[in-house]
């Protein structure tokens, strides 16, 4: 794992010194079966990049670093490509693209909730986008605002609210800054014995701000719960002021006002410290791979599962071209496979309570005609959190490779399953670029489940607007099947488009009113989540 504190790849994902190079069976595969032929690597040097000019007033850029000191104030070049986008695959491809980008005009590193507010007063009275930003692993767009209209763009950058607050060993509690990376808070609760227990796939470098924003789900999410079911108090700035919320574990006290502020993805206030829900770090933790015949039988026994038990921590089922093409084991990556449907099965806790529901689970998996398959778990877990270099590979390689997650009920699973990969493939297949699609469900609950998609294919002569065209049949798609725009990955500027076909017209009027109250001047990520 790298340092807390490296700092992520201007140019895609990571550690730059971990930058994947691809198996020669994947080259093979691109080449022979995908049709890809050409290379599309991004700017050797950040330097290059040329960037839209600055709009920020040169009085009122001052006054705001007045507010941070000059020392946490930025104007140069590599901050504001930094701060420019995320990790999205239009963001990736405007980085290749040589068209100047839209960046922030200033960044600033505020160092407390009170300085947060200075800022948002000032650019508010001032009508200067504010764009919240954490680890800046956004894969919908989410730091891309639509700045039409405004007298600049302030990157707020909260890295450093960055501490351990308190620790409330007798309720499980820890108040944390927000500015706090996964691996930093990990740290700091396993100082005292305890953990959070949320570890996405974005978890090395996104901030726990981040997590609550955009209500984000872990590996282990059947065992402690996503991120926003953990979080029991936030403090929040917001361009009308400070809200707190979260006096208990529950209350009846009208609505639940801190469901606003989780997924709400920084466009109504900017969260500067969070309550969350933790636990004594688990002794030991067992990871198992399981093969079945078809991932239609491995769904209905991870149905069986999170509906009656044996409790897992982690339960994973990748579909028949995931595991032949060796994504749901990333360091065998390439190997063909033996056939079926891997699942990884996960267990955390104390030796003897591990030992005995590992034990419940082998028998419902081999009664549901399962197989063990030795070390897949450990494979799993040493590759988690590779596959977003893997991407950046093969994108340079040229290919187009993207992902998009869902979530319905088990009653519409396979329906939405088989919904989305024939839109995608019939999609990508007429703009003559026949693709790869692979599944896996990554999140399971009582009543439901995600899906999450990989896509592959050679990219067209304009591959944004290629991607935009699959990905908007399968947006459609999945509303038709019944199934969510977004499970954990958010809104952001690319699935804003149909929030209104899941949550409906009122319910968009309703959350744009909120943002109103909150965010009078709509400084605050615009056209991020709602268009106000």
């Amino acid at each position: 794992m790298p340092d807390a504190r490296t700092e992520l790849s201007w140019s895609g994902w990571g550690d730059p010194a971990q930058a994947t190079t691809l198996p020669e069976a994947v080259r093979a595969l691109l080449r022979d079966g995908l049709g890809v032929s050409r290379e599309n690597r991004p700017p050797t040097s950040i330097d290059q990049l040329a960037l839209e000019p600055v709009r920020l007033d040169g009085q009122l850029a001052a006054q705001l670093t007045d507010l941070v000191g000059a020392a946490h104030s930025h104007a140069d070049h590599e901050s504001r490509v930094r701060h420019a986008l995320g990790k999205s695959i239009f963001d990736l491809l405007a980085l290749r693209a040589g068209r100047p980008l839209p960046a922030p005009d200033l960044v600033l590193d505020p160092g407390s909730h009170d300085e947060v507010l200075d800022i948002l007063s000032v650019c508010a009275r001032a009508r200067v986008a504010v764009v919240p930003f954490g680890g800046g692993t956004s894969v919908v767009g989410g730091l891309t605002p639509n700045a039409e209209g405004f007298a600049g763009v302030v990157a707020l950058d909260l890295k450093r609210l960055n501490q351990l607050r308190e620790l409330d060993e007798e309720s499980r509690l820890a108040r944390l800054e927000p500015g706090l990376r996964g691996p930093e808070a990990e740290a700091l609760l396993g100082a005292h014995g305890y953990t959070i227990g949320h570890f996405p796939q974005s978890f090395e470098y996104a901030t726990l701000g981040g997590f609550a924003a955009a209500r984000s789900s872990g590996q282990a999410s059947a065992e402690y719960g996503r991120f926003d079911e953990l979080v029991v108090a936030l403090r929040v700035a917001t361009p009308a002021g400070m809200l707190e919320l979260g006096r208990a574990p529950k209350s009846a006290a009208g609505p639940d006002l801190r469901q606003i502020i989780l997924g709400s993805e920084g466009a109504l206030g900017v969260i500067t410290e969070l309550t969350v829900q933790v636990r004594p770090a688990p002794a030991i933790r067992r990871y198992e791979g399981w093969r079945f015949a078809s991932f239609a039988e491995g769904t209905t026994t991870l149905r069986r599962l999170a509906q009656d038990g044996p409790r897992a921590s982690v339960l994973r089922l990748s579909d028949e071209a995931e595991t032949a093409l060796g994504l749901a084991r990333p360091d065998q990556l390439g190997d063909g496979g033996d056939g079926g449907s891997l699942a990884i099965v996960g267990f955390e806790g104390d030796p003897d309570d591990v030992a005995r529901r590992a034990q419940e689970t082998s028998i419902v998996l081999s009664e549901a005609g399962a197989i063990p398959v030795p070390d897949a778990g450990e494979d799993w877990v040493r590759g988690r959190f590779h596959g977003p270099y893997l991407r950046d590979a093969l994108l340079d390689a040229g290919a187009l490779v993207e992902t998009l997650e869902t979530a319905t009920f088990w009653s519409k699973l396979p329906n939405l399953y088989k919904a989305v990969h024939s839109t995608l493939q019939n999609s990508l297949i007429n703009q003559g670029t026949a693709p790869v699609i692979l599944c896996h469900v990554s999140h399971v609950y009582a009543s439901g489940a995600s899906l999450y998609f990989t896509v592959a294919c050679a990219q067209s002569p304009d591959p944004a607007a290629q991607w935009r065209k699959a990905k908007s049949a399968a947006m459609e798609a999945v509303l038709a099947a019944g199934g969510s725009i977004s499970h954990h990955h958010g809104v952001g500027r690319d699935h804003q488009p149909w929030l209104a076909e899941e949550v409906g017209e009122l319910g968009v009027t309703v959350l744009s009113a909120i943002k109103r109250e909150l965010d009078p001047t709509g400084i605050l990520n615009p056209g991020i989540l709602v268009v106000s």
